[in-house]
């Protein structure tokens, strides 16, 4: 998202960042940091600044920071960090194929998840060595549900424009 857009689309409508806070209740200083680039807004903040700015919510959140395009990358980016909850590694590289000339970041996020996918069927495969015993059951349930929860907490993560970070994660793939 480029926050340099909504004071471009302030200034037109002649706006102050004074009014602008007025009419979303948003503090003047979060303006301000949004406008600088400081801060992430909130998608409730988002949706609140593209109504008055009389601008799609989508559009606004998908401005591209380089030439003004607009891109998914708010889109693509949480679906890649979830498409890993389902049958393993295919989705996330499938989406990583089809999006990586169209998508910024998206590189580094997939290697990421691709990373992650890959360690955890490693740890699976070790733990199924140990299937017969409790041990292995119990390994295999809590690496289902920590690896849920982590993919769950990273795609939140993304969707706030937050970093994120894969517990855990062998470096298999380099990074490009």
């Amino acid at each position: 998202m480029n926050t340099g857009l909504i004071k471009k689309l302030r200034l037109e409508k002649g706006m102050t960042q004074e009014e602008l806070a007025s009419k979303t209740e948003i503090s003047v200083r979060t303006i301000q940091r949004i406008e600088n680039g400081k801060v992430a807004p909130r998608l409730y903040t988002l949706q609140s600044i593209a109504s008055v700015l009389d601008i799609d919510y989508e559009e606004l959140v998908n401005y591209d920071n380089v030439d003004g395009n607009v891109t998914e990358n708010n889109a693509w980016l949480p679906i890649l960090h979830l498409s890993g909850l389902f049958i393993f590694l295919f989705p996330p590289i499938v989406i990583w194929i089809w999006q990586k000339n169209k998508v910024n970041d998206i590189n580094k996020h997939a290697v990421d998840i691709v990373n992650f996918q890959l360690s955890m069927l490693i740890y699976l495969i070790a733990s199924s060595f140990l299937k017969t015993t409790f041990i292995g059951l119990k390994a295999v349930m809590i690496l289902g549900l920590l690896s849920t929860i982590i993919i769950v907490v990273n795609s939140i993560r993304v969707i706030n424009n937050q970093s994120y970070k894969y517990p855990l994660s062998i470096n298999i793939l380099k990074k490009l």
